[in-house]
């Protein structure tokens, strides 16, 4: 049964959060999908169609490991689901390839995406090719310089990087050019947005698709512990697809302890950060009303942080409401604690994750866990793309 806390109103409201602020150009694109979305996903043969995909291309269901030897470092019985180990490197392939879907019901002939740490432009570039349509994936100028594996990758697939060189370099404006070639071609083009952030029904639309992780972990806690439900689930957060995934199928379950992890990147009051539940105040970005850092006339704060992926000045409508009503908590972590949690990650259970995940097992010790609680950490992507900087952070790694 969807709950509330799940289900935006019917124009994409969670409590004062969401909406669909649009130009009069993409109205009609964005209702198009609005009034399709729901009754497409939900179709058997959607699902059939999804389901086949998830399981034969993607790799699902991914593992749930018991990472015993941080188990023992922290007083908890943790466990890592293995979003690393899909197809791409990511938990962003469940969302492009339910979107891939979408977009050839809804007749469209071009894609477009944006993307910071590039997992989400190797995963958009990949279903491009599955179906064979065409991609453009917009990236920041700063993004495409360290995060070059996965530009590479991205060009393999046959998709067009156009880099960004507005304003920061990096995700607020890779969406910001995405949304204009969005508005320069309304007719045949569908964009893939990667996390739950954008207008109606964008959020919701990802939560729905990404949600597939946390009914995973159902499923196979159950099997382990004889329990569904874990005591917590921490996921890091930049616009937060990866944390609705993981706590999707938990948040009518109160006794779940939800747990987001924002970058402070050198210090949440440090001025370079992307800590938004701390620094933000309600405002409108891509097309939505949530979390924004904002300076008193209302102009976009820039964030900072070293993981490309969590460096966006707000967060998804649908983690601003969580957070308001206190389901969820927040947390952050800085660059210097996910080095860390990166280098102690790789020695205790030989996995290398990527930079924005190291976000969430860098906290782990701020949580003040029992012996009995049973922790779920979503490692939502691997390292290798991470490693050009983690070569040139090998003393913070070594901490």
């Amino acid at each position: 049964m969807i709950t509330t806390l799940k289900q935006p109103t019917l124009r994409g409201y969670y409590g004062e959060f969401g909406g669909a602020f649009v130009p009069e150009m993409l109205f009609n694109n964005v209702e198009e999908l609005r009034t399709n979305y729901l009754e497409i996903i939900n179709s058997d043969s959607f699902k059939t169609e999804f389901d086949a995909l998830l399981r034969d291309y993607v790799g699902r269901p991914t593992p749930l490991f018991e990472a015993r030897r941080l188990s023992a470092k922290y007083g908890a019985r943790i466990f890592l689901k293995r979003e690393d180990l899909c197809h791409t490197g990511a938990h962003k392939i469940n969302n492009t390839v339910g979107q891939i879907i979408l977009a050839q019901r809804l007749g469209k002939t071009r894609i477009i995406a944006e993307t910071g740490a590039g997992q989400h432009g190797v995963a958009t570039a990949t279903v491009c090719a599955l179906v064979g349509l065409p991609c453009v994936v917009y990236m920041g100028a700063v993004d495409i310089a360290r995060q070059a594996p996965n530009v590479a990758r991205m060009r393999l697939l046959g998709a067009e990087v156009r880099p960004v060189h507005s304003g920061s370099k990096t995700l607020k404006d890779a969406t910001n050019e995405a949304i204009r070639d969005w508005i320069a071609n309304p007719v045949d083009t569908h964009y893939i947005i990667g996390s739950v952030v954008g207008p109606h029904p964008y959020p919701d639309l990802v939560a729905r698709l990404q949600s597939v992780i946390s009914e995973e972990i159902r499923t196979q806690l159950l099997a382990v512990t004889g329990s569904e439900l874990p005591d917590c689930v921490v996921a890091c957060v930049g616009g937060g697809s990866n944390a609705a995934g993981a706590f999707y199928h938990f948040l009518d379950e109160p006794t779940v302890r939800l747990v987001a992890v924002e970058a402070a990147g050198l210090g949440v009051h440090s001025g370079h950060s992307a800590a938004t539940s701390v620094l933000g105040t309600p405002g409108v970005i891509h097309g939505s009303r949530t979390l924004l850092m904002q300076d008193r006339d209302g102009q976009i704060t820039e964030p900072y942080s070293l993981s490309a992926g969590l460096d966006y000045p707000g967060i998804g409508p649908l983690h601003a409401y969580l957070g308001a009503v206190g389901r969820s908590e927040f947390v952050a972590a800085t660059d210097a604690q996910a080095l860390r949690a990166v280098g102690e990650c790789a020695r205790l259970e030989g996995i290398i994750p990527a930079l924005e995940t190291a976000h969430a097992l860098a906290v782990l010790g701020d949580l003040n866990f029992k012996k009995t609680d049973v922790v779920v950490v979503n490692l939502s992507g691997r390292g290798d793309k991470d490693l050009d900087t983690y070569l040139k952070n090998m003393e913070g790694l070594e901490e």
